[in-house]
């Protein structure tokens, strides 16, 4: 898990979260409300399919494109779940939040290879 999480508020511009996702090196932002609790995700697939359906723009809103509908995870959420998850939604990137809805880092496709490349390396050590 990524943690601290990226995070901007709703009112934030599509090119405001591609900066950020440029200059974190990351592939999605978290978008929260004025409380800091989880209202979308925002990822480079959000900003591709806005790009190639022509809204995209330095006025367009990051909460006009983001994912409202959001899978995540709870911080004691085992890995296992969660890798089950990305596969059934077909996602790569999944928000860990507290039980008042606010994130508290992110579970991306990247972290998952890491561990498993650490649990391999692991293993094969060990036998």
């Amino acid at each position: 898990m990524s943690a601290p999480p990226i995070t901007l508020l709703e009112d934030a511009t599509v090119d405001e979260a591609a900066r950020v996702m440029w200059d974190k090196g990351v592939g999605s932002v978290l978008i929260v409300d004025r409380e800091n609790r989880l209202v979308g995700i925002l990822t480079e697939r959000d900003i591709l399919y806005a790009s190639a359906h022509l809204m995209f723009g330095k006025d367009v809103k990051a909460k006009s494109i983001m994912s409202k509908n959001v899978v995540t995870a709870s911080p004691d959420e085992e890995v296992v779940s969660i890798v089950e998850k990305m596969k059934d939604f077909n996602i790569r990137h999944i928000p860990v939040v507290d039980v008042d809805g606010k994130p508290v880092g992110v579970v991306s496709s990247r972290d998952v290879l890491d561990f498993g490349v650490r649990f391999l390396s692991l293993f094969m050590r060990s036998g």
